[in-house]
């Protein structure tokens, strides 16, 4: 949103409303927020911590509404919002297509090792030809069954893939040929394991060194939820031992990747830059129902 926040100043204006955007890539710090979210009425959130502290410090200033924009809500402190009176609300459903879009094109390259022969033909003028795998009668181990997990079983299951669901809160797959499990049970069987998950007490660090020994040889691994649900230090020591082939991260632990993360180490891995939500299309369509969640609280005081 902050890179097209042009757009949408004549919204506000219309509403007689003044919109600042700070100069930042992702997020601000505690200390940033709890010295400047007092001085405004609303906020559109985005990955920044909303804890309780910075909230308290809000409310105790101008803020009355705050809009988490996107899916995650792990960054806000919702019950604190709801004991301090402020007016929350955040933005589900919005971008299953757009992240199961990247989960399908990580599966697809870590498959085909795509990724691999660009970087070889463009830094060491070499001409590779790595053997892949096909998609076609291959399992997928899915983490996550909402929006973004229903999103992506329907395009692993276009490429005739077999997709084994893990989700807590999934009673039944619906109009779509999965098959539902309980974690980790099965995890021996899967060619790919996927996570869409969000993240939470029950999704923080299941990938872990003591879930290794339940994993195929060779098995490929793709994060598009939260970094957290992987341990870096486990999914490296499977990469180091080859059980893991290779892994798709959208996502870290930490982020941005750092410069000494062991993870760089390891050609035929595929990192992004949390990203995966990210069109022109959806940050348009997201943003705009942030800010009507947004003008709607603001007018009901």
């Amino acid at each position: 949103m902050l890179r097209m926040i042009d757009e949408f100043r004549g919204r506000f204006a219309d509403a007689g409303m003044e919109l600042v955007a700070p100069e930042v890539v992702q997020t601000l710090s505690e200390d940033e927020l709890v010295r400047e979210a007092p001085t405004f009425d609303g906020w559109i959130a985005g990955d920044d911590p909303a804890s309780e502290r910075v909230l308290t410090a809000a409310v105790a200033g101008r803020l009355r509404a705050l809009v988490k924009w996107g899916v995650g809500v792990d960054n806000v402190d919702f019950a604190a919002a709801r004991k301090l009176g402020l007016k929350v609300a955040h933005t589900p459903g919005v971008f299953g297509r757009e992240v199961a879009d990247v989960a399908m094109n990580y599966v697809g390259g870590l498959a085909r090792q795509t990724f691999l022969i660009d970087r070889e033909i463009r830094l060491n003028n070499a001409w590779p030809k790595p053997s892949g795998i096909s998609l076609a009668d291959k399992t997928v181990a899915l983490v996550g069954f909402g929006d973004i997990g229903r999103q992506t079983a329907r395009r692993l299951l276009a490429a005739e893939m077999k997709v084994v669901v893990y989700d807590p809160v999934a009673e039944s797959a619906g109009d779509l040929p999965v098959e539902l499990a309980t974690w980790p049970q099965r995890l021996g069987e899967a060619d790919f394991l996927v996570f869409t998950c969000p993240l939470n007490a029950s999704t923080r660090g299941m990938f872990n060194a003591a879930l290794l020994p339940q994993l195929r040889q060779g098995v490929r691994v793709v994060n598009v939820g939260r970094g957290p649900v992987i341990e870096t230090a486990a999914l490296v020591e499977a990469l180091r031992s080859g059980l893991v082939h290779s892994a798709a991260l959208d996502v870290f632990e930490d982020e941005p990747l750092p410069a000494d993360s062991p993870l760089r180490t390891f050609d035929r891995c595929i990192f992004g830059s949390h990203n995966a939500s990210n069109t022109e299309d959806a940050v348009r369509r997201v943003s705009e129902k942030a800010i009507d969640i947004l003008f709607e609280f603001l007018a009901a005081d």
